[in-house]
């Protein structure tokens, strides 16, 4: 953690301390009414929304960290939440209750399929990575509303199942922490589950620092006798798998339909992932806390715009998490980017 970091670290550390100052003795306060904001319903929504942009996070620093830098994370959100929300539809009447966990599972299959040939053709025909990841961007962001169109005639498809919420018994009863932690959708659960075992992944296994070596010297690697292109594929592979669960946690978690109007339902989540990685500097679990960070500003402005007295343009308060986005790029300081992210490689360079 660098210097800016730290400060930034404070500063909230310092809000959470004149937030419980003002609670206990200006209760009345009209600041109290916003302070009150930080509840278990308030914690919990951020959790659920930090799921895409986390997730997305995670799988670019695979992928980055392995010498691929894959800016179609958007993409890979969005192509997984239409194929989700598709197949649930599909599959609701002959499976039932199981519709959406088939349907999730093939949202998951075509973020790796994008990611795949997203591999290919960066990896193995060294087409330029951020061209790459855009045309994936702008395929989904066209494929999909067009196949939505097809299918239901608009862009927005009906309402269908979701994930139903699971609750951990004698764990989520916990006075304030059960009923954030241990009461939740599924998708949640997973990410509280992949953020610490990407980081251990990456941190304590021989497979994460094949993919450490194949983004900062793969030369090395190679001379080693691991294969490298193997190596950026799992990497890729790996994004393709996370973003997957991402845009299925969005779609078939949280809000049980494609929209596919505008930016569609996914509306910037995998650049704010992108940013989220940047800011923890590719560690997984400050990747993570960012993407917290970015969700519960999210939450705030819903939050912001229901208290009663105060009426504030809702234009602003909902440029509040983007505000909030550029001011931390200008705090995160120096990231250092993998040496060799971005560069093609064939075994037996020099």
């Amino acid at each position: 953690m660098n210097r800016k970091q730290r400060v930034l670290f404070g500063v909230a550390l310092l809000l959470v301390g004149v937030g419980a100052v003002i609670e206990v003795f200006f209760p009345a306060s009209p600041v109290a009414e916003f302070v009150r904001i930080v509840d278990t319903g308030y914690l919990s929504a951020s959790l659920r929304l930090a799921v895409p942009i986390a997730f997305a996070a995670l799988g670019g620093i695979f992928a980055e960290k392995s010498g691929v830098i894959n800016i179609g994370l958007e993409g890979l959100l969005i192509i997984s939440a239409f194929s989700g929300i598709a197949s649930t539809y599909a599959l609701a009447e002959p499976l039932g209750a199981m519709a959406p966990w088939v349907g999730f599972v093939i949202a998951v299959l075509s973020s790796v399929l994008f990611a795949w040939l997203f591999a290919v053709v960066t990896i193995e025909w060294e087409a330029d990575q951020i061209i790459a990841g855009l045309a994936v961007w702008l395929i989904a962001l066209g494929l999909a509303p067009f196949a939505s169109r097809i299918i239901w005639g608009t862009v927005n498809s009906p309402s269908v199942q979701t994930l139903p919420n699971w609750s951990i018994p004698i764990l989520a009863d916990i006075p304030f922490v059960g009923p954030v932690l241990f009461q939740a959708n599924p998708t949640v659960f997973m990410l509280l589950i992949a953020a610490p075992a990407s980081w251990y992944v990456m941190n304590r296994t021989a497979f994460g620092r094949w993919i450490r070596a194949s983004g900062e010297n793969p030369q090395a690697l190679d001379t080693a006798g691991i294969n490298v292109s193997r190596v950026r594929y799992a990497g890729v592979l790996i994004s393709g798998f996370l973003s997957g669960i991402g845009g299925g946690g969005l779609a078939l978690g949280q809000v049980g339909q494609f929209i596919g109007s505008g930016q569609t339902m996914v509306a910037g989540r995998g650049w704010i992932g992108i940013t989220a990685y940047l800011f923890g500097n590719y560690n997984p679990l400050g990747a993570f806390g960012a993407s917290f960070l970015f969700a519960a500003l999210d939450a705030l402005q819903i939050r912001i715009q229901q208290l009663p007295g105060y009426d504030l343009p809702s234009s602003l308060v909902q440029v509040v998490p983007f505000v909030t986005v550029i001011v931390v790029l200008a705090l995160v300081g120096h990231t250092r980017i993998p040496d060799a992210a971005g560069d093609h490689y064939e075994s037996g360079e020099e």
